[in-house]
């Protein structure tokens, strides 16, 4: 497996305030037109690589089933 620590370690990788800071959580970075998304438990491991549409239609779809679910 890649380890990845290294090579994005200057990005600014943020979660959201909601998650609780249990650390279940994933963790994003902005990188160049590009969204970055990791495990937080796991930084060295997999890293996702999303378009910026790619991202937005991602975080769309999901709201739309949270508030779907709440109905």
């Amino acid at each position: 497996m890649v380890d990845h620590s290294s090579q994005y370690s200057t990005l600014m990788w943020r979660t959201s305030t909601a998650s609780g800071g249990d650390g279940a959580c994933v963790e994003v970075a902005q990188s160049g037109s590009f969204v970055l998304v990791r495990d937080s438990r796991n930084r060295s491991g997999a890293i996702l690589k999303f378009t910026m549409a790619q991202w937005l239609g991602l975080v769309r779809r999901t709201k739309n089933l949270q508030e779907a679910s709440r109905d």
